[in-house]
């Protein structure tokens, strides 16, 4: 099977169902134990205008879409920074769409408590993507912009990324999400009302939830992590033992599907199925 590499789909269940979108959709759970081949054609295509690309920018573009697309301003991964009230928007139509309309600030049990920013129909996608194993949202309001202004008035206090190498060696044990975010409302509580001087008490509010909890189906989490990169290896082998964010893990390596988004690749799997305690020692 062939195709060019998109996110994995993924479904919230007991564990999280994973499936690789190429010409069909093919469900990876199926696959643990199993050794596979993932071979890179030497192709790349541009997700944006579907043109072939030497290079890949921002997760799938070819330069000229990376230069001129909104989506890939800089502000889109710091939205403290957007400028569509300035009138200096690349795609006014697209930041109306995009960033003028509500979202998220929640608080993930990844590699660590981390803050992040999402919509809610991204939910639970965005956090089961961040390899979370647990997360709660925590305020909502009405624009990017001011999910932004939340993140950093959290930031002081919590970080917003997620260390991979940590997450990829184990789940992080479960905390009191609920005590985490009381906490840390109380830590930005003068951050938040200036923010609602600014823009109203409506735009920023609390959310009341219950935490949601994740299982990722990993049969064994690895000691080491080594980072594989069809740019340096254009053929992924080994035998899998695992998937959690949007990495793959084997017995000689993880791979980060997500960075190498409009590559294709061909799949195959072997039929013999690989026993976990003897492979991975290989990490």
């Amino acid at each position: 099977m062939k195709g060019f590499i998109q996110k994995m789909r993924v479904e919230h269940h007991d564990p999280v169902d994973y499936y690789l979108k190429l010409d069909d959709d093919i469900h990876l759970n199926d696959y643990l134990g199993h050794r596979l081949t993932l071979t890179w054609t030497g192709d790349i295509q541009c997700i944006s205008c579907r043109k072939n690309t030497n290079k890949s920018f921002s997760q799938g573009h070819c330069y000229q879409c990376f230069a001129k697309l909104a989506s890939c301003d800089l502000c889109v991964v710091s939205p403290e920074r957007c400028h569509y009230d300035q009138g200096t928007c690349r795609d006014p139509a697209w930041g109306e769409s995009f960033c003028m309309q509500p979202h998220i600030v929640y608080i993930a049990n990844s590699s660590g408590i981390k803050v992040g920013i999402t919509k809610e129909a991204n939910l639970p996608t965005r956090w089961i993507d961040q390899g979370a194993v647990q997360a709660l949202p925590v305020i909502a309001v009405h624009t990017r912009q001011q999910s932004g202004f939340v993140e950093v008035a959290f930031k002081a206090h919590i970080s917003d990324k997620t260390q991979w190498q940590r997450m990829l060696k184990a789940d992080d044990r479960q905390v009191d999400m609920g005590a985490e975010r009381d906490h840390l409302l109380v830590d930005v509580a003068e951050e938040i009302d200036v923010l609602r001087g600014r823009f109203g008490i409506q735009a920023v509010q609390p959310i009341e939830t219950e935490t949601q909890v994740f299982h990722y189906p990993v049969q064994q989490y690895p000691t080491h992590v080594t980072s594989m990169s069809f740019d340096k290896t254009p053929v992924v082998e080994g035998t899998l033992f695992g998937i959690k964010g949007q990495y793959l893990m084997f017995d000689v390596g993880v791979i980060n599907l997500r960075k190498f988004t409009g590559y294709e690749i061909s799949f195959a799997a072997g039929d013999e199925k690989a026993t976990a305690v003897s492979q991975m020692s290989l990490f």
